[in-house]
This record gives structure tokens, C-alpha cells and sequence, in this order.
């Protein structure tokens, strides 16, 4: 091989090496992104804002509005996850969880991930208010709320979830709004599933990932100094009889049939039934179950409302 073939040789091993370094260091952004938007809790959302706003619709889909819905929600919330991650920098490195989130792990600046915030959320209120100032106002209040409220809060006292819970529920009522343009009784009752639902599936996911929220110094569990007791159980199943009474209300209210309301009242027993397992047993095997049960709970309980409405 003569010196020149030698040279090129090393030049296409060099391209072909920086080519692979650049696919990798692409992926691994895009990871960071997925991670930073916390996508698949991020869909959860626009899930439950697009079955809200089929709930209250009445009439043909105005799509501009629907996509508009789900981009501006989509969007909120990633900024929403974003700037949660930027106030816990410090201590998402002490829990396995978030141990690998890029603002943990030193992958990304604080200065990008507020940039990304910043355009994120301008970015999704601008599609809210195109489609109703009631959108906007809500979208920029579950912002706030999520990112300086709840968050900072994880760690001085059990308050937080309930404080979370209010964010948590915002985008079945940012939905109905938009498609009902104002703030109505329907808007509040579905606001009300969704913020029932959570105190058990949150307190579940607190019992069973409790050493880890403990080492970041985060108090969530009901007790008096968010500690593992009974009470996770216990105030789990008074919310879960609370769900029942409020996903009738639909019912009641000529927005949905019979049908749905044997389906939510029967799933929210079984959800009742899974809250006073752990109350009982007082077991991370209990707190699994109830925790699977509520991710069952949600999607289902808002289709059904859904194909029965129609």
C-alpha cells in the first residue's frame, strides 16, 4: 500500500469513526429530550385533555382546535417536566430513578433545559390562546403550579400532593374548555375524576419507591411526617369512594349513559378494593397492585365516557 493509499485509508477510518460519534451523541440528545419531556407521563396528559375534550364536545371535531389542544398541552407539560428537573438537579442524583436524567447525570447545562422551558412553554400557551383565553390561563396555572409550588414543596411536607394534584387534574378541564369555551359544571366533574384518581396512584407509587424518595428528602406519604403507615391505605380508599360519587356524575348530568356509569363505578370499587388491600397489608406487594390498578383505572374509565357520550 503506497503512502497515499495509506492517507486516504486513515481519512475514511476517521469519517467513518466521527459519523458513528455524531449518530451515537444524536440519539443520546434525543434520549436527554425524551427523558427531559418525560414522554410517556407527557402522552398521559394530552391523553386525558383529548378524552375530556370528546366528552364535552358538542358536534363535529374541529381538528385546528383539537390539534391545537394537544401540541399547546404536549408542550406545557414538557416545559412543566423541564423546569421540575432544573429545581431537582440536585437531588435527582441521590435516587436511582432520576439518576440518569441528563441534568443529573451532567449531560445537559442548566442554562439549555431553561431555554428549551422557555420556548416550550411560549410556545404551547400561544397554541392554548389561540384556542380560548380559558386554555391559556388554565395551561400557564398548571405550569406554575407543577414547577413552583409542587415541586419545591416534595420536600418540606406531604401538602405537596395534594398541591400536585391540582396540575395533575388541569388538562381534563383545559380539554372540556376547549371545547365548551367556558368554564362549566362538566368541566369541574371531570376536573374532579382526575384529581380523585391521583391521591392513590400517587401514594402508591410513594409506598413502593419510598427508600429513594427518602434519600432525596421528599415527604409524600399522608402521614404525619411522610412515613410508611396505614395511612397511605386508608386515605387512598376514602379517595377512591370520593371517585365513585364524582365519575357518576356524568350520568346524572345527561352527559353520558348507563353504561359508563356501571363501567366507572365498577372500576372504582375494584380501586377501592386495591386502596383498603394496602391499608390492611401494609405491604409494597399491596402498593404494586393498587399502583397497576390506577393505570388501568384512568385510560379505561375516560374511553368508556367517551364511547358512551358518542
Amino acid at each position: 500500500m503506497t503512502n497515499s493509499s495509506k492517507v486516504n485509508h486513515i481519512t475514511l477510518r476517521t469519517r467513518v469513526i466521527n459519523n458513528t460519534d455524531s449518530v451515537a451523541a444524536f440519539r443520546q440528545k434525543v434520549a436527554d429530550y425524551n427523558m427531559l419531556f418525560k414522554f410517556r407521563l407527557n402522552m398521559l396528559v394530552v391523553f386525558s385533555a383529548a378524552m375530556a375534550y370528546l366528552v364535552a364536545l358538542q358536534g363535529n371535531i374541529n381538528w385546528t382546535i383539537f390539534v391545537a389542544l394537544c401540541l399547546g398541552g404536549f408542550l406545557v407539560t414538557g416545559a412543566a417536566n423541564t423546569l421540575n428537573q432544573v429545581l431537582e438537579r440536585d437531588t435527582d442524583p441521590l435516587m436511582k430513578r432520576t439518576a440518569g436524567r441528563p441534568l443529573a447525570a451532567g449531560r445537559m447545562s442548566v442554562s439549555e433545559a431553561i431555554m428549551i422551558a422557555g420556548f416550550a412553554s411560549m410556545i404551547g400557551i400561544t397554541f392554548l390562546a389561540y384556542i380560548n383565553p380559558w386554555t391559556a390561563v388554565l395551561g400557564t396555572l398548571s405550569l406554575i403550579l407543577y414547577s413552583f409550588l409542587y415541586t419545591p414543596m416534595k420536600r418540606i411536607s406531604p401538602i405537596a400532593v395534594f398541591i400536585g394534584a391540582i396540575p395533575g387534574a388541569l388538562p381534563t378541564m383545559i380539554g372540556c374548555v376547549a371545547a365548551q369555551g367556558e368554564l362549566t359544571a362538566l368541566a369541574i366533574v371531570l376536573f374532579g375524576i382526575q384529581f380523585m384518581w391521583q391521591f392513590p396512584h400517587f401514594w402508591a407509587i410513594a409506598w413502593v419507591g419510598y427508600e429513594d424518595y427518602s434519600n432525596a428528602g421528599f415527604k409524600l406519604l399522608p402521614s404525619k411526617d411522610g412515613e410508611k403507615d396505614y395511612s397511605a391505605g386508608l386515605q387512598s380508599f376514602y379517595f377512591a369512594l370520593m371517585l365513585i360519587a364524582v365519575s357518576l356524575m356524568p350520568y346524572f348530568m345527561g352527559v353520558t349513559g348507563i353504561i359508563s356509569a356501571i363501567v366507572v363505578a365498577s372500576l372504582g370499587l375494584i380501586y377501592a378494593g386495591y386502596s383498603w388491600k394496602l391499608y390492611k397489608e401494609c405491604t409494597k406487594e399491596a402498593a404494586l397492585k393498587l399502583m397497576f390498578s390506577s393505570f388501568v383505572y384512568l385510560p379505561i374509565a375516560l374511553i368508556v365516557l367517551v364511547i358512551d357520550k358518542i
